[in-house]
């Protein structure tokens, strides 16, 4: 894999990554203004977790017509945000980011009236992940080849990202589908690098702990060697699994992990990965033709803290809020006002529908 870094025209960085050796010149010739981020981090002393605050992001691109879609090659009188007129994958600091490393570092101890909210700046960093530069592909048509250099740029940017000071966890992840809120219909994904642990990454951390202290075994082992050998597998190979979780929370969910203990996507050998775009495109394939109409869904790498990898499994999550065609699985009063899940169908029998589904993967 070649990187090259370049410069946009705010000063923004961005990686062209590339199989072959590719000059990579063009150079952005649009008149944008400085980027500016006001992003601030408050602390909900109940709940214990960090709220990002990023009023900035109210202007961000909506929904633009595919003519004008930000993330195509640039065109004579039309640039973009990839100022070359091809790519294989590129990577950009996001104009529009929720966390920022250049983010204003003077802010107030706490919010107004409340010691109790602690604030502090809103420093990380928000990668663009353009997996492609054909506008109509999605990642299930993308091929091994191209899936196996995303899986190479999600470890290399993770690596990088991990080795900033400040920077505790790195989140990269695919929204698709408008009913998701996928904002630009381009096929991408992004890359957060929190300066805080995640409450979920924090959750499943206090749960490996206290099952250690209790029984003395690793609780992300006992559960990928009952879940590999279950009713629930989807698709698995000699390297990864990949099942329908027994207390599912989405309609249509998916856990991928490999069978042997790692941290984080750069620990992965390369075969590791190849077997990863092997079981992964098999799955997306089924959840792509589960229905007649389109399956959203976010796939969502849970990797390492900087703090806590040897307690760490790496896996992906890959979850849909379709539960049937025209019937989307809305998160109302009990989850989004409790957080207590009540989902609509059955995991057994949704492993069942997805096993049932015929796929071919080249």
């Amino acid at each position: 894999m070649i990187r090259t870094s370049r410069r946009l025209a705010d000063g923004r960085e961005i990686l062209y990554f590339d199989r072959d050796p590719v000059p990579r010149e063009a150079v952005d010739t649009r008149d944008l203004p400085a980027v500016a981020t006001r992003s601030q981090l408050r602390y909900d002393a109940l709940l214990g977790e960090w709220v990002a605050l990023a009023s900035h992001r109210q202007t961000r691109t909506f929904l633009p017509p595919a003519d004008e879609c930000p993330l195509d090659p640039s065109r004579p009188g039309r640039p973009t945000e990839i100022p070359e007129s091809d790519y294989q994958v590129v990577v950009f600091e996001n104009r529009f980011p929720s966390l920022a490393t250049g983010v204003e570092r003077d802010v107030p101890p706490s919010a107004p009236g409340n010691p109790l909210a602690e604030l502090r700046p809103g420093f990380g960093r928000c990668e663009v992940v353009c997996f492609t530069s054909e506008h109509d592909r999605v990642f299930a048509d993308l091929g091994a080849d191209r899936a196996r250099l995303v899986v190479d740029v999600w470890a290399d940017r993770t690596a990088e990202l991990s080795a900033l000071d400040g920077v505790e966890q790195v989140f990269c992840f695919e929204n698709h589908g408008e009913e998701i809120g996928v904002t630009l219909s381009h096929p991408h994904g992004q890359i957060y690098a929190y300066p805080f642990v995640t409450p979920r990454v924090e959750k499943v951390l206090a749960s490996v702990r206290r099952h250690r202290e209790a029984t003395s075994g690793d609780l992300f082992a006992e559960v990928v060697a009952a879940e590999a050998t279950g009713p629930r597998v989807v698709a698995a190979n000699e390297l990864w699994t990949a099942f329908v979780p027994a207390a599912a929370r989405w309609p249509y969910e998916v856990q991928f992990f490999p069978l042997r203990k790692v941290a984080d996507l750069p620990e992965l050998t390369d075969a590791e990965r190849d077997a990863f775009v092997e079981v992964y495109l098999d799955v997306l394939a089924r959840f792509a033709r589960r229905f007649d109409t389109p399956m959203p869904y976010i796939a969502s790498w849970n990797q390492a803290p900087r703090r806590g990898r040897h307690d760490w499994w790496l896996h992906l999550q890959l979850f849909s809020l379709r539960r049937a065609p025209g019937k989307l699985k809305y998160l109302a009063g009990s989850e989004s006002g409790m957080g207590a899940f009540i989902t609509d169908t059955n995991p057994e029998d949704v492993a069942e529908q997805l096993r049932a589904v015929k796929v071919t993967v080249e």
